[in-house]
């Protein structure tokens, strides 16, 4: 069966060079592409003063996705909080929030979703996306990975269970996969894709790592002008083939 999937660090819908709050700009860099599954960092919702619309909402009801995720674990000091979010064209079944949080260090988190996807012959597959938002240090990212790892349910999940860890990695050096992924069976992109900053793109930020029965087929950045000037970051599209 073939899927398409992106992440997207969309910056609370903020512009990364003019500044401007425009979700319809993020929804229309995700139509261009017609992804089954989203899986968003940075995404919005109202808490106290100064807060906008609900992101995670206003994009799937803008895009069409009826099944949503959205766990927010970063409250802004000027109003309103967020997090990461899944939207989904097939049923989301359950759904966990893993805190990667460090001592000292800004909240983070990864959001499970266990997905029921179905083939146009009506086959239907359980497959685990992990959406992440890790931290700016290196040791930080790899203390973050760890704690994934042993997380529940992943640490439980057979060997062949179809998984999608992707994200907002922050990997400037470009070294989790192979120190931290890779020992514990995870397969990486086959190349690198600068994703930040969006308008003249330079660090491999945002990617997609699978263990199991799935192959990422091929992936590729946002290049629609509208995704240089969307967000901060650069989406992240891939086509995958679960077995």
């Amino acid at each position: 069966m073939l899927f398409r999937i992106l992440t997207y660090n969309i910056h609370k819908c903020v512009g990364g060079v003019d500044r401007r709050h425009d979700p319809e700009r993020i929804a229309e860099a995700i139509a261009h592409y017609r992804p089954d599954i989203a899986m968003l960092q940075e995404v919005e919702s109202p808490h106290g003063r100064g807060a906008r619309a609900e992101q995670a909402h206003l994009l799937g009801e803008r895009l069409g996705y009826r099944h949503r995720a959205y766990f927010p674990h970063v409250i802004r000091r000027g109003g309103g909080q967020y997090g990461n979010a899944v939207l989904s064209r097939y049923p989301i079944l359950e759904t966990n929030h893993i805190d990667l949080t460090i001592p000292l260090k800004k909240k983070r988190g990864a959001l499970h979703a266990r997905i029921r996807a179905y083939a146009p012959s009506g086959r239907a597959r359980t497959l685990h996306v992990y959406n992440l938002h890790l931290g700016l240090s290196g040791i930080e990212r790899k203390l973050q990975l760890r704690r994934f790892l042993n997380s529940h349910p992943f640490a439980r999940l057979h060997v062949r269970a179809p998984i999608i860890v992707g994200g907002d990695f922050n990997d400037v050096w470009g070294t989790l996969g192979r120190k931290v992924l890779a020992p514990a069976g995870f397969r990486g992109m086959t190349q690198k894709l600068s994703t930040f900053p969006a308008f003249a793109p330079m660090r491999a930020l945002d990617a997609f790592y699978v263990r199991g029965s799935i192959l990422i087929a091929h992936a590729q950045r946002g290049q629609a002008r509208v995704c240089r000037q969307a967000s901060d970051h650069l989406p992240v599209i891939a086509d995958m083939i679960l077995d």
